[in-house]
Protein backbone atom coordinates (compact mmCIF):
# COMPACT_ATOMS: atom_id res chain seq x y z
CA UNK A 1 0.00 0.00 0.00
CA UNK A 2 1.01 3.17 -1.11
CA UNK A 3 1.88 5.47 1.98
CA UNK A 4 2.86 9.09 2.54
CA UNK A 5 3.99 11.16 5.58
CA UNK A 6 2.71 14.14 6.76
CA UNK A 7 3.66 16.43 9.23
CA UNK A 8 1.20 18.68 11.43
CA UNK A 9 2.53 20.85 14.24
CA UNK A 10 4.49 18.05 16.42
CA UNK A 11 3.39 14.84 15.35
CA UNK A 12 4.33 12.66 12.27
CA UNK A 13 1.76 10.08 10.79
CA UNK A 14 1.54 8.20 8.28
CA UNK A 15 -1.41 7.89 5.85
CA UNK A 16 -2.59 5.75 2.90
CA UNK A 17 -3.56 7.04 -0.28
CA UNK A 18 -7.11 6.75 -1.15
CA UNK A 19 -6.82 8.26 -4.34
CA UNK A 20 -9.01 11.36 -4.44
CA UNK A 21 -10.00 10.63 -1.16
CA UNK A 22 -5.99 11.64 0.59
CA UNK A 23 -6.38 11.78 3.93
CA UNK A 24 -5.55 14.59 6.30
CA UNK A 25 -3.24 14.01 9.46
CA UNK A 26 -4.88 14.51 12.60
CA UNK A 27 -3.61 17.26 14.89
CA UNK A 28 -1.97 16.35 18.32
CA UNK A 29 -4.51 18.79 19.85
CA UNK A 30 -7.30 16.43 18.12
CA UNK A 31 -6.44 13.35 20.62
CA UNK A 32 -9.25 13.46 23.71
CA UNK A 33 -11.66 10.41 23.47
CA UNK A 34 -15.74 12.33 22.89
CA UNK A 35 -18.20 11.03 24.86
CA UNK A 36 -20.53 10.43 22.41
CA UNK A 37 -24.29 9.24 22.95
CA UNK A 38 -24.96 6.37 20.43
CA UNK A 39 -21.78 5.61 19.21
CA UNK A 40 -18.43 4.49 21.25
CA UNK A 41 -16.02 7.56 21.19
CA UNK A 42 -12.81 5.08 22.13
CA UNK A 43 -14.09 3.18 19.31
CA UNK A 44 -14.02 6.44 17.22
CA UNK A 45 -10.76 7.14 18.13
CA UNK A 46 -9.90 3.24 16.99
CA UNK A 47 -11.51 3.74 13.38
CA UNK A 48 -9.27 7.38 13.35
CA UNK A 49 -6.56 5.09 14.24
CA UNK A 50 -7.09 2.65 11.11
CA UNK A 51 -7.86 4.94 8.73
CA UNK A 52 -4.37 6.70 9.07
CA UNK A 53 -2.47 3.31 9.34
CA UNK A 54 -4.37 0.43 8.37
CA UNK A 55 -7.74 1.74 5.96
CA UNK A 56 -9.67 -1.29 4.44
CA UNK A 57 -11.58 -0.50 0.85
CA UNK A 58 -14.53 -0.82 2.94
CA UNK A 59 -13.39 2.05 5.23
CA UNK A 60 -11.67 4.28 2.73
CA UNK A 61 -15.07 4.11 0.79
CA UNK A 62 -16.97 5.40 3.83
CA UNK A 63 -14.49 8.02 4.17
CA UNK A 64 -14.98 9.08 1.09
CA UNK A 65 -18.84 9.45 1.53
CA UNK A 66 -18.24 11.32 4.89
CA UNK A 67 -15.71 13.59 2.76
CA UNK A 68 -18.59 14.33 0.14
CA UNK A 69 -21.24 15.15 2.64
CA UNK A 70 -19.03 17.64 4.74
CA UNK A 71 -17.98 19.11 1.74
CA UNK A 72 -21.47 19.43 0.51
CA UNK A 73 -22.50 21.01 3.88
CA UNK A 74 -19.87 23.86 3.72
CA UNK A 75 -21.39 25.25 0.92
CA UNK A 76 -25.04 25.28 2.26
CA UNK A 77 -26.59 26.60 5.01
CA UNK A 78 -26.32 27.69 7.63
CA UNK A 79 -29.78 27.26 8.59
CA UNK A 80 -32.19 29.03 11.24
CA UNK A 81 -35.54 28.40 12.73
CA UNK A 82 -36.45 31.86 12.25
CA UNK A 83 -35.82 31.59 8.13
CA UNK A 84 -39.80 30.25 8.15
CA UNK A 85 -41.92 33.37 6.61
CA UNK A 86 -44.82 31.93 8.74
CA UNK A 87 -45.83 32.47 12.13
CA UNK A 88 -46.71 29.84 14.81
CA UNK A 89 -49.68 30.23 17.02
CA UNK A 90 -47.12 32.17 19.38
CA UNK A 91 -46.25 34.87 17.32
CA UNK A 92 -42.64 34.27 17.83
CA UNK A 93 -40.32 32.82 14.76
CA UNK A 94 -37.87 31.75 17.23
CA UNK A 95 -40.87 28.91 18.15
CA UNK A 96 -40.56 25.58 16.44
CA UNK A 97 -42.93 25.37 13.85
CA UNK A 98 -44.58 22.44 11.49
CA UNK A 99 -47.26 20.80 10.36
CA UNK A 100 -48.64 17.09 11.06
CA UNK A 101 -47.53 15.04 7.87
CA UNK A 102 -50.86 12.88 7.57
CA UNK A 103 -53.58 14.77 7.82
CA UNK A 104 -55.95 15.96 5.28
CA UNK A 105 -58.12 18.68 4.33
CA UNK A 106 -62.18 16.75 5.13
CA UNK A 107 -64.76 17.46 2.57
CA UNK A 108 -65.35 21.07 4.11
CA UNK A 109 -62.23 21.83 5.08
CA UNK A 110 -62.36 21.61 9.12
CA UNK A 111 -62.23 19.22 10.51
CA UNK A 112 -58.83 17.88 8.74
CA UNK A 113 -58.46 14.02 8.80
CA UNK A 114 -56.23 11.31 9.45
CA UNK A 115 -54.76 9.74 6.26
CA UNK A 116 -52.29 7.35 7.79
CA UNK A 117 -48.77 6.74 5.55
CA UNK A 118 -50.14 9.24 3.24
CA UNK A 119 -48.31 12.53 3.08
CA UNK A 120 -49.96 15.80 2.79
CA UNK A 121 -47.42 18.00 0.65
CA UNK A 122 -48.68 20.72 2.50
CA UNK A 123 -46.68 20.19 5.31
CA UNK A 124 -43.58 21.36 3.05
CA UNK A 125 -44.33 25.17 2.60
CA UNK A 126 -43.22 25.44 6.18
CA UNK A 127 -39.36 25.25 6.22
CA UNK A 128 -38.69 24.66 9.67
CA UNK A 129 -38.86 20.83 9.36
CA UNK A 130 -36.66 20.54 6.26
CA UNK A 131 -33.94 23.24 7.60
CA UNK A 132 -33.79 21.51 11.29
CA UNK A 133 -33.19 18.07 9.51
CA UNK A 134 -30.22 20.03 7.05
CA UNK A 135 -28.93 21.78 9.61
CA UNK A 136 -28.56 18.93 12.27
CA UNK A 137 -27.32 16.65 10.09
CA UNK A 138 -24.67 18.93 8.82
CA UNK A 139 -23.22 19.54 12.27
CA UNK A 140 -22.66 15.96 12.92
CA UNK A 141 -21.24 15.66 9.62
CA UNK A 142 -18.84 18.24 9.37
CA UNK A 143 -17.61 17.49 13.03
CA UNK A 144 -16.74 13.84 11.94
CA UNK A 145 -14.97 15.14 9.52
CA UNK A 146 -13.31 17.29 11.53
CA UNK A 147 -12.29 14.46 13.87
CA UNK A 148 -11.09 12.19 10.97
CA UNK A 149 -9.54 14.33 9.17
CA UNK A 150 -8.00 17.07 11.45
CA UNK A 151 -9.12 20.15 8.88
CA UNK A 152 -10.58 22.84 10.74
CA UNK A 153 -12.22 23.90 8.24
CA UNK A 154 -14.90 20.95 9.08
CA UNK A 155 -14.69 22.26 12.98
CA UNK A 156 -15.88 25.73 11.88
CA UNK A 157 -18.65 25.30 9.77
CA UNK A 158 -19.89 22.89 12.14
CA UNK A 159 -19.33 25.72 14.65
CA UNK A 160 -21.25 28.45 13.29
CA UNK A 161 -24.32 25.79 12.03
CA UNK A 162 -25.00 25.12 16.05
CA UNK A 163 -24.50 28.69 17.08
CA UNK A 164 -26.94 29.87 14.25
CA UNK A 165 -29.96 27.30 15.18
CA UNK A 166 -29.10 27.21 18.74
CA UNK A 167 -26.93 30.14 20.11
CA UNK A 168 -27.17 33.73 18.03
CA UNK A 169 -29.96 35.48 19.78
CA UNK A 170 -31.02 36.78 16.81
CA UNK A 171 -31.63 33.20 15.36
CA UNK A 172 -32.18 30.53 18.35
CA UNK A 173 -34.96 28.22 18.57
CA UNK A 174 -36.38 28.50 21.55
CA UNK A 175 -35.80 24.88 23.77
CA UNK A 176 -39.19 24.27 22.81
CA UNK A 177 -41.46 21.46 20.32
CA UNK A 178 -44.73 23.08 21.19
CA UNK A 179 -46.05 23.66 18.17
CA UNK A 180 -44.49 20.81 15.90
CA UNK A 181 -46.80 18.48 14.00
CA UNK A 182 -49.78 21.47 14.29
CA UNK A 183 -52.96 20.10 12.58
CA UNK A 184 -54.94 23.19 10.72
CA UNK A 185 -58.00 23.34 12.64
CA UNK A 186 -57.13 21.77 15.61
CA UNK A 187 -55.65 23.28 18.91
CA UNK A 188 -55.86 19.91 21.07
CA UNK A 189 -52.52 19.25 22.55
CA UNK A 190 -50.67 16.64 20.77
CA UNK A 191 -47.04 15.71 21.66
CA UNK A 192 -46.98 13.74 18.03
CA UNK A 193 -44.37 16.14 16.57
CA UNK A 194 -41.69 15.82 19.68
CA UNK A 195 -40.58 12.77 17.13
CA UNK A 196 -39.15 15.50 14.99
CA UNK A 197 -36.61 16.04 17.29
CA UNK A 198 -36.41 12.33 18.98
CA UNK A 199 -35.12 11.14 15.54
CA UNK A 200 -32.32 13.47 14.40
CA UNK A 201 -30.92 14.85 17.70
CA UNK A 202 -29.26 11.82 19.22
CA UNK A 203 -27.12 11.76 16.38
CA UNK A 204 -26.43 15.81 16.58
CA UNK A 205 -25.58 14.95 20.20
CA UNK A 206 -22.84 12.91 19.13
CA UNK A 207 -21.59 15.54 16.85
CA UNK A 208 -21.39 18.10 19.83
CA UNK A 209 -19.25 15.53 22.02
CA UNK A 210 -17.21 15.64 18.78
CA UNK A 211 -16.84 19.18 19.09
CA UNK A 212 -16.34 18.96 22.99
CA UNK A 213 -13.46 16.38 22.38
CA UNK A 214 -11.15 19.95 21.37
CA UNK A 215 -12.26 21.22 17.97
CA UNK A 216 -10.54 24.19 17.50
CA UNK A 217 -12.58 27.29 18.13
CA UNK A 218 -15.25 25.54 19.88
CA UNK A 219 -15.09 27.76 23.17
CA UNK A 220 -16.14 26.91 27.19
CA UNK A 221 -19.19 29.37 26.10
CA UNK A 222 -20.32 27.54 23.19
CA UNK A 223 -20.35 24.21 25.43
CA UNK A 224 -22.09 26.00 27.99
CA UNK A 225 -24.32 27.66 25.93
CA UNK A 226 -25.36 24.08 24.09
CA UNK A 227 -25.95 22.82 27.55
CA UNK A 228 -27.90 25.20 29.32
CA UNK A 229 -30.55 24.77 25.69
CA UNK A 230 -30.66 21.25 26.52
CA UNK A 231 -30.97 21.62 29.82
CA UNK A 232 -33.95 23.83 29.45
CA UNK A 233 -35.23 21.49 26.35
CA UNK A 234 -35.23 18.43 28.57
CA UNK A 235 -37.41 20.38 31.21
CA UNK A 236 -40.00 20.91 28.62
CA UNK A 237 -40.22 17.28 27.36
CA UNK A 238 -40.25 15.95 31.30
CA UNK A 239 -42.92 18.77 32.17
CA UNK A 240 -44.67 20.13 29.49
CA UNK A 241 -48.33 18.45 28.37
CA UNK A 242 -47.14 17.45 24.56
CA UNK A 243 -44.19 15.94 26.49
CA UNK A 244 -45.80 14.08 29.03
CA UNK A 245 -48.68 12.72 25.88
CA UNK A 246 -45.58 11.65 23.63
CA UNK A 247 -43.90 9.66 26.71
CA UNK A 248 -47.16 8.10 27.35
CA UNK A 249 -47.76 7.04 23.11
CA UNK A 250 -47.03 3.11 23.23
CA UNK A 251 -45.55 2.70 19.79
CA UNK A 252 -42.23 4.52 18.36
CA UNK A 253 -43.20 7.31 19.72
CA UNK A 254 -42.76 6.75 23.03
CA UNK A 255 -39.64 4.52 21.99
CA UNK A 256 -38.60 7.45 20.25
CA UNK A 257 -39.00 10.00 23.40
CA UNK A 258 -37.23 7.49 26.23
CA UNK A 259 -34.39 8.15 23.44
CA UNK A 260 -34.27 11.76 23.46
CA UNK A 261 -34.68 12.30 26.88
CA UNK A 262 -31.77 9.62 28.07
CA UNK A 263 -29.57 10.76 25.33
CA UNK A 264 -29.82 14.37 26.54
CA UNK A 265 -29.81 13.59 30.00
CA UNK A 266 -26.73 11.74 29.40
CA UNK A 267 -25.20 14.62 27.46
CA UNK A 268 -25.73 17.03 29.67
CA UNK A 269 -24.11 14.83 32.80
CA UNK A 270 -27.81 13.57 34.30
CA UNK A 271 -27.03 10.36 34.31
CA UNK A 272 -29.19 8.90 36.92
CA UNK A 273 -32.14 10.13 34.74
CA UNK A 274 -30.56 8.72 31.74
CA UNK A 275 -30.32 5.36 33.37
CA UNK A 276 -33.58 5.34 34.91
CA UNK A 277 -35.36 6.50 31.70
CA UNK A 278 -33.16 3.52 29.80
CA UNK A 279 -33.88 1.19 32.20
CA UNK A 280 -37.96 1.45 32.10
CA UNK A 281 -37.57 1.03 28.67
CA UNK A 282 -37.44 -2.36 29.54
CA UNK A 283 -40.98 -3.18 31.13
CA UNK A 284 -41.95 0.11 28.80
CA UNK A 285 -40.80 -0.35 25.78
CA UNK A 286 -40.09 -4.32 24.95
CA UNK A 287 -42.63 -5.62 26.95
CA UNK A 288 -44.92 -4.63 25.55
CA UNK A 289 -43.73 -3.33 21.92
CA UNK A 290 -42.21 -7.06 20.59
CA UNK A 291 -43.65 -11.06 20.51
CA UNK A 292 -41.79 -14.01 21.01
CA UNK A 293 -41.19 -14.18 17.27
CA UNK A 294 -39.86 -10.69 17.17
CA UNK A 295 -43.26 -9.11 15.82
CA UNK A 296 -44.10 -5.30 16.69
CA UNK A 297 -47.96 -5.26 16.57
CA UNK A 298 -48.30 -1.90 16.49
CA UNK A 299 -46.03 -1.39 13.84
CA UNK A 300 -47.05 -3.58 11.86
CA UNK A 301 -50.95 -2.46 11.94
CA UNK A 302 -49.32 0.91 10.14
CA UNK A 303 -49.68 1.15 6.47
CA UNK A 304 -46.59 1.37 6.52
CA UNK A 305 -45.75 -1.62 8.34
CA UNK A 306 -41.89 -1.93 7.05
CA UNK A 307 -40.72 1.33 7.69
CA UNK A 308 -42.26 1.59 10.94
CA UNK A 309 -40.99 -1.95 12.03
CA UNK A 310 -37.31 -0.67 11.17
CA UNK A 311 -38.10 2.74 12.44
CA UNK A 312 -38.92 1.18 15.40
CA UNK A 313 -35.92 -1.37 16.20
CA UNK A 314 -34.04 1.51 14.65
CA UNK A 315 -34.86 3.47 17.85
CA UNK A 316 -34.55 0.52 20.26
CA UNK A 317 -30.75 -0.08 18.90
CA UNK A 318 -29.88 3.23 20.16
CA UNK A 319 -31.98 2.96 22.79
CA UNK A 320 -29.27 0.20 23.49
CA UNK A 321 -26.63 2.02 22.79
CA UNK A 322 -27.22 4.71 24.84
CA UNK A 323 -27.74 2.08 27.81
CA UNK A 324 -23.88 0.67 26.88
CA UNK A 325 -22.80 3.76 28.03
CA UNK A 326 -25.03 3.82 31.38
CA UNK A 327 -24.27 0.43 32.31
CA UNK A 328 -27.33 -1.02 30.83
CA UNK A 329 -27.86 -3.76 29.07
CA UNK A 330 -30.98 -3.71 26.16
CA UNK A 331 -29.76 -5.96 24.13
CA UNK A 332 -29.26 -8.91 26.86
CA UNK A 333 -33.10 -8.79 27.85
CA UNK A 334 -35.85 -10.97 26.98
CA UNK A 335 -39.26 -10.00 28.44
CA UNK A 336 -42.35 -12.21 29.90
CA UNK A 337 -43.61 -13.24 26.23
CA UNK A 338 -39.83 -13.87 24.68
CA UNK A 339 -39.64 -10.75 22.85
CA UNK A 340 -36.23 -9.13 22.91
CA UNK A 341 -34.54 -6.17 20.26
CA UNK A 342 -33.04 -9.39 19.12
CA UNK A 343 -35.43 -10.53 17.78
CA UNK A 344 -37.55 -7.24 16.48
CA UNK A 345 -34.64 -7.50 14.38
CA UNK A 346 -34.14 -11.11 13.30
CA UNK A 347 -37.76 -10.66 12.55
CA UNK A 348 -37.14 -8.30 9.60
CA UNK A 349 -34.14 -10.54 7.90
CA UNK A 350 -36.55 -11.96 5.25
CA UNK A 351 -37.69 -9.16 3.91
CA UNK A 352 -34.30 -7.53 4.31
CA UNK A 353 -32.65 -10.20 2.05
CA UNK A 354 -35.80 -11.06 -0.13
CA UNK A 355 -37.87 -7.72 -0.65
CA UNK A 356 -41.85 -7.13 -0.55
CA UNK A 357 -42.49 -11.01 -1.27
CA UNK A 358 -40.98 -11.86 2.04
CA UNK A 359 -43.30 -9.31 3.74
CA UNK A 360 -46.90 -10.15 4.59
CA UNK A 361 -48.32 -6.74 5.90
CA UNK A 362 -49.03 -3.69 4.49
CA UNK A 363 -46.52 -1.34 2.88
CA UNK A 364 -48.22 1.61 0.96
CA UNK A 365 -44.63 2.54 0.29
CA UNK A 366 -41.28 1.49 -1.82
CA UNK A 367 -40.45 -1.42 -0.06
CA UNK A 368 -36.76 -0.09 1.06
CA UNK A 369 -34.77 -3.37 2.14
CA UNK A 370 -31.99 -1.21 3.22
CA UNK A 371 -33.63 -0.51 6.35
CA UNK A 372 -32.94 -2.74 8.04
CA UNK A 373 -29.36 -2.50 7.41
CA UNK A 374 -27.70 -0.39 10.45
CA UNK A 375 -30.24 -3.08 12.97
CA UNK A 376 -28.58 -5.38 11.36
CA UNK A 377 -25.39 -4.55 12.21
CA UNK A 378 -26.19 -3.33 15.44
CA UNK A 379 -27.60 -6.83 16.31
CA UNK A 380 -24.34 -8.79 14.55
CA UNK A 381 -22.19 -6.98 16.95
CA UNK A 382 -24.33 -8.48 19.73
CA UNK A 383 -23.52 -11.98 18.97
CA UNK A 384 -26.80 -12.17 16.59
CA UNK A 385 -25.13 -15.31 14.07
CA UNK A 386 -28.56 -14.65 12.14
CA UNK A 387 -28.02 -10.88 11.66
CA UNK A 388 -24.42 -11.22 11.23
CA UNK A 389 -25.07 -13.55 7.96
CA UNK A 390 -27.78 -11.61 6.61
CA UNK A 391 -25.44 -8.02 7.03
CA UNK A 392 -23.98 -8.89 3.45
CA UNK A 393 -27.30 -9.80 1.81
CA UNK A 394 -28.81 -7.12 2.67
CA UNK A 395 -28.50 -3.94 0.11
CA UNK A 396 -26.78 -0.74 1.72
CA UNK A 397 -28.16 2.52 1.07
CA UNK A 398 -27.89 4.59 -1.78
CA UNK A 399 -24.60 6.06 0.02
CA UNK A 400 -23.68 3.38 0.83
CA UNK A 401 -22.80 1.59 4.08
CA UNK A 402 -21.43 3.44 6.78
CA UNK A 403 -21.31 1.01 9.75
CA UNK A 404 -17.61 0.88 9.78
CA UNK A 405 -16.77 4.23 9.97
CA UNK A 406 -20.11 5.80 12.19
CA UNK A 407 -20.79 2.67 13.90
CA UNK A 408 -24.92 3.49 14.99
CA UNK A 409 -28.21 2.68 14.18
Amino acid sequence: MLRKWITVGAVTIATAALGAAALVAVPADAASTPRTVLMSGSRLVSIRQSLHHHPSSALGAAYSRLKKDADAALKTGPWAVTDKSQKPPSGDRHDYYSQAPYWWPGPQGCPYVQRDGERNPDVDKISDHAERDAAWTAIRDLALAWFYTGNAKYAQRAELDARVWFLNRATRMNPNMTFAQTIPCDTSVRGTGIIEASETLPQLLDGLAVLDSGAPGWTSADRNGMRAWLTSFLGWLRNSPQGTDETAAKNNHGTYKDLLDSSIAFYIGQTSLAKSIVNGAKAGRIDTQIEADGRQPLELARTRSWHYSNFNATALCQLAATGERLGVDLWGYTNPKGGSIRKAVDFLIPAAEHGRSAWSTQEIDSFDQTLAKYPLHAAAEHKDSKAAAAVPKVPSPSGGDMWLLEPAC
